[in-house]
This record gives C-alpha cells, structure tokens and sequence, in this order.
C-alpha cells in the first residue's frame, strides 16, 4: 500500500507491508519527530522584503509550519507596509513571538493568513495564540481570557477581594466614587477629576529614546522624551498617539554636532515650514508638541537652550 498522511499535521500513515526493515525509522521520522515539533518546536521566519513569505507545508517531513512556536523576526514599512506570511490551509494552533521592527510608522503591518481565508494582524510585540480553522485565523480575546465585557472594574478594598490593594493606591480608584476623595497627601480624586494640592507636585518623567536613523518613539509610555542624535536622523510619527496629548521631545546633539532632522508627515509645522536643528556641538533644542488627532501633531521647535 502507498502511504498516506493525517490532515492537520501532516504525519506519515504507513502502507500495510510498507517499508519493512525500515518501518521503524520511518515511523521516528514521518511521525514521532514530527509531533515533537507541533508540540515544542520554536522556528525563527525571517521576513525580508517581499509582500509574502510563504511558509510552505512538507508532507511527513519537518517544515516550519509545523512548528508550536513561531518567532517571526525582521522589518517592515519599506518596499511593503504590509507583508503577509501565508501558513498551510490546515486546522492548527499557533504561538506567535512578533520581534518584527516597523520602519515607517505604526501603521505598518505582519499579517498571518492562509491563501483564501480571513488573516490576522499580528500587534508588532506580541506574544499570543492564533488559531487556524483550516481557513481563516482567529486570536484569542477578551472573553476568551476570562476578562468579560466591563469596560472598568470596581475592586474594591477588603481583604475578600482581588487583587487585594491599599486605599491609598491611585491605580485602583473606585468608578463609583461621586465625592471628593483624597488618595494620598494632597491628592484628591474628585468625581471625575484629579486634584493637586498645594504642596504637592504633578509631572511627567522624561523617557530616553534609542538614537536610529530612523528615530522610533512611543507616545504611551509617556509625554516628554529625549534623544542624542549622532547622525542624520528621521522622526517616525510616534506609535499610540492620542489627540490632546501634549508634551516635550528634546533633541541633543552629539559632541561632534552638525546633525539634521527630517520629520514624518504626521509632524505638522508653523507656515509648513519645517524646522532645522542647532548645529553645535550638545546643542539642545526642544520639539514642544501638542496632538491634535492619532495621526496629526502639531508642533514647535525652541531651539538652542543655552547661556
């Protein structure tokens, strides 16, 4: 008899009579190895340049879509903002390690999908499952993950409840408070709003950004940045950005000094005119930014802070 192989996985089912002195090796091979790697195996796919990265199913032999765990590695946003990597069209579960860098602006996308079915965008970052009906790609969600549907929860206090948290902890106020209540020191929590007493102090910690040629900033890890460039750089539109969002990017220069700026489109200037930096050596300037959608920042650059 020929043999034949299982739908999903793709694992060797002998003939009868087949393969004899070697049916052993073949069963090592075309099976028990091959579960192994659907069980445990993490493969690294490199993406390059191309729209599509086809991972191509090899039957009763070791592939890269059989694998269990898929890192998926490279850049994207520049040939293509969208590269697309094609799995078989066969039910299986994957988990998914995006270290993909996006090169151009947030909007950039690592797609999983099978060559007719509904594909998936995988989030630059995550760690997650996906699932493959056989067609289209289904992640986990919300309801999967026992989170429910309540946009907020109230935790509450007392020792019954979790997670189990102090009073004063800002993080866990209550979304039914309607009275003023003071979280700590001076700080009061009123039905919709934080007050800031007297002695107390509001502010945003300044987050280092990497120096690239292509500048990367994430607008949710904060408000106000700072950079050394030591080369002729290019600001990316910033990742997660919110409208009403304010603050300030500082720009270094590096000891040698002499260095330029270019701006993504998202940066919006004063007369559309666009600014260039000081040129001395650590000179420093400030890009004072207020955002006026997800995609739109306005701003000014005060340059040369110096005396």
């Amino acid at each position: 008899m020929t043999a034949s192989y299982t739908s999903s996985l793709r694992l060797v089912k002998q003939g009868d009579g087949d393969n004899p002195n070697t049916w052993g090796t073949v069963l090592n091979d075309g099976m028990i190895s091959l579960v192994d790697d659907a069980i445990a195996a993490y493969t690294t796919v490199e993406i390059g340049a191309n729209a599509t990265v086809t991972l191509s199913a090899v039957e009763g032999a070791s592939d890269v879509p059989r694998s269990a765990f898929l890192e998926i590695k490279g850049s994207v946003g520049g040939t293509n903002t969208t590269i697309t990597m094609l799995i078989p069209a066969q039910s299986k579960s994957y988990v998914i390690n995006n270290l993909v860098s996006a090169n151009t602006t947030a909007s950039d996308i690592v797609k999983i999908k099978t060559a007719s079915g509904d594909g998936y965008d995988i989030p630059f970052g995550a760690v997650g499952l996906v699932v493959c009906d056989g067609t289209s790609i289904w992640s986990t969600n919300v309801k999967g993950l026992g989170f429910g549907t309540a946009a907020s929860a109230d935790i509450g206090t007392g020792g019954e409840n979790v997670p189990k948290v102090s009073v004063a902890d800002l993080r866990y106020v209550r979304t039914s408070v309607t009275t003023d209540t003071t979280i700590r020191g001076n700080i009061t929590y009123e039905a919709g709003a934080l007050k800031i007493g007297t002695s107390a102090r509001a502010y945003s910690p300044i987050v280092t950004v990497t120096d690239a040629a292509c500048i990367s900033v994430n607008f949710a890890l904060g408000n106000n940045f700072l950079v050394t460039v030591a080369g002729n750089r290019t600001l990316k539109a910033p990742a997660n950005c919110t409208a009403g969002q304010t603050g300030s990017f500082y720009v270094i220069q590096d000891s040698s000094g002499s260095r330029t700026l270019s701006y993504n489109t998202a940066w919006q200037f004063v007369s559309a005119t666009v600014p260039t930096l000081s040129t001395g050596a650590s000179d420093v300037d400030i890009l004072v930014y207020s955002a006026r959608s997800a995609t739109t920042i306005d701003a000014v650059l005060l340059k040369n802070f110096d005396r």
